[in-house]
């Protein structure tokens, strides 16, 4: 069978991969300059850049673990990230080193109590109406006030009153001195950046890829030619040209700089949680390698979120019950309109993916469309 591939990211070049295994011609378009999508990353002095934000692999899947390191050999790195609220340092996630510089605590049954005194000084309703209720029914009023509100402020663009309870159901709470964001049981980052997994992924006589080429310069020419599917991994609206309205998402701005120094701020990931620092996180790239680049250079990206509009990219899919309602319209337009087209990916999907879940999503097509 004969494939083209909208988008070159997890998703595409896993499927794109799999596809040319089975004995398939594939061909890959990209509307940027490289393969990849949002998990590029470009060497600069010596680091690994990650162009779009930061990507830490991490999964408890063992088939996706193995999957990913055909592909690259991953280092130890496990992500720690620190919030700084107003020139305050904090571990996350919350655990005993954030509650002991919090309140001076040292047990985890210190730390509940103070957690549990200040939930029960609040009178709130026994059902969350908003986010900010839910926070600090969960969280109470030091850690809500220091290391949820500003941050979850910027990040979505309105006050925390004004968003569902939903998207903090629970909060990661650990009462161990564990500085570990993640659970799960395997972690890392691929010696060499994640563009060249990509590049692996497409390297085959039977996968053609075509970079600064725009799906919809010629729509109608990729739909009426001789492929027998296409896989669309950017916007299901933006596929229907927004004929029923247009999904919501979030989106980022990243200023990434070099700094003529070994060490900028001793983190990989350092959370901005106050109001007024208008960005959300500092990145410095150098220590996802353990400090690997030149000597006296560094790199950071400030990270800034935004709200979406048709000349940005879009990040985060907003999964409210509006949108949720209205992403599943375009599943049903696209099943009565677009039946050689499979939708797939976190725009194609309108939803947040994790990497290890991307690639999940992407073999279980592959499973779907070959069998075993």
């Amino acid at each position: 069978m004969n494939y083209l591939v909208v988008g070159s990211g997890l998703f595409g070049a896993t499927f794109a991969h799999e596809a040319a295994k089975k004995g398939n011609h594939v061909t890959v378009i990209e509307k940027r300059n490289h393969v990849a999508g949002n998990i590029y990353t470009k060497e600069i002095d010596g680091i690994n850049v990650h162009m779009y934000g930061a990507h830490i692999f991490h999964t408890s899947m063992k088939n996706i673990w193995e999957y990913i390191n055909q592909f690259a050999e991953f280092n130890n790195y496990i992500n720690s990230p620190i919030a700084n609220y107003n020139g305050e340092i904090y571990n996350l996630p919350f655990n005993m080193n954030t509650f002991n510089k919090l309140w001076g605590v040292k047990t985890p049954e210190e730390a509940q109590q103070k957690i549990e005194e200040q939930k029960n000084e609040l009178d709130l309703p026994e059902k969350p109406n908003n986010l900010e209720e839910q926070a600090l029914s969960l969280a109470g009023t030091d850690i809500y006030e220091k290391l949820i509100k500003g941050y979850t402020e910027k990040q979505w663009g309105r006050s925390a009153k004004d968003l569902p309870s939903f998207i903090i159901r629970r909060l990661p709470f650990r009462f161990t001195y564990d500085n570990n964001y993640f659970n799960d049981r395997y972690q890392g980052i691929p010696h060499g950046g994640y563009t060249k997994i990509i590049e692996k992924m497409l390297d085959s006589d039977l996968i053609d890829v075509e970079l600064n080429t725009d799906f919809f310069d010629k729509k109608e020419e990729y739909l009426n030619s001789n492929y027998d599917k296409i896989i669309f991994t950017g916007m299901i609206d933006q596929f229907f040209n927004y004929e029923l309205g247009e999904l919501e998402y979030r989106s980022l701005r990243f200023e990434t700089e070099e700094k003529h120094v070994d060490n900028y701020q001793g983190n990989a990931v350092v959370n901005y949680t106050d109001a007024k620092t208008p960005y959300t996180r500092v990145i410095e790239h150098k220590h996802f390698e353990f400090g690997r680049g030149d000597k006296g250079k560094t790199v950071i990206t400030h990270e800034y979120p935004q709200n979406w509009d048709r000349d940005k990219e879009p990040y985060y899919p907003i999964n409210n019950q509006k949108n949720k309602s209205l992403y599943k319209k375009y599943v049903e337009l696209a099943e009565k309109n677009a039946k050689n087209v499979i939708f797939g990916g976190r725009l194609g999907q309108y939803r947040y993916y994790n990497m290890d879940q991307t690639i999940m999503a992407a073999l279980q097509l592959v499973k779907k469309e070959f069998g075993e």
